[in-house]
Parts: C-alpha cells; sequence; structure tokens
C-alpha cells in the first residue's frame, strides 16, 4: 500500500483526468489540484436548479488513507450551504480553495 500510494496521488490522477469547462459539469466531476508535496480533490455528488435557473452544486472529500466521507459546507455562501453557485472563478471550500479551471472528469 505504501508503494501504491506513493504513486497514486493527486499529481497522477490529476495527469490522467480530462479537462471540462466549468458550466458542463457533472455528477462524478472531480476539482482537483496536485501539490508538492500535497494536493486535494473533492467530487461533485449532487446538482440541483434552484426556482430562480441557477445551477447548483454539492461537493464531498475524504483523506487518503480511506476515511469517512463528508459533504462540505459552503461558508461563503451559508444560506446556500451545503450548496455552491455554478460560476467561473474561485470555489472556496472549508479546507481548500480550487478554480473553476482544476473541474475534471473521468472518461
Amino acid at each position: 500500500m505504501k508503494y501504491i500510494f506513493s504513486y497514486a496521488n493527486t499529481a497522477s490522477l490529476r495527469a490522467e483526468l480530462n479537462n471540462r469547462p466549468i458550466y458542463e459539469m457533472q455528477i462524478g466531476d472531480v476539482l482537483i489540484q496536485k501539490g508538492n508535496p500535497y494536493g486535494h480533490a473533492v467530487l461533485v455528488v449532487n446538482m440541483a436548479t434552484d426556482s430562480a435557473g441557477n445551477k447548483l452544486f454539492m461537493l464531498a472529500q475524504s483523506y487518503m488513507p480511506a476515511q469517512e466521507t463528508q459533504i462540505l459546507v459552503n461558508r461563503n455562501g451559508k444560506s446556500l450551504s451545503p450548496w455552491y453557485p455554478l460560476k467561473e472563478g474561485e470555489i472556496i471550500t472549508p479546507e481548500w480553495g480550487f478554480t473553476s479551471a482544476d473541474l475534471r472528469h473521468f472518461d
């Protein structure tokens, strides 16, 4: 396991995933940043549209080795939490900051 974890990380996963424009987000997509020594990834676990037609998404995370999965709160949009608005720019989670350019998907 130590061998696998040393090579299977956010850097290798990001390199294997494909870019997706933020407005094409789908459930199962990943916001991911590689880092040295640490990066982070969060998973899009749900999407919705509010009464005004705005798209929203929900994020979850865990850590390595495998731990409990957590739904992330939106501290910058407490009235929306745990939903995040779908828009260009920064996506700030409680423990990490992403940009819309960090969105990737599995083929």
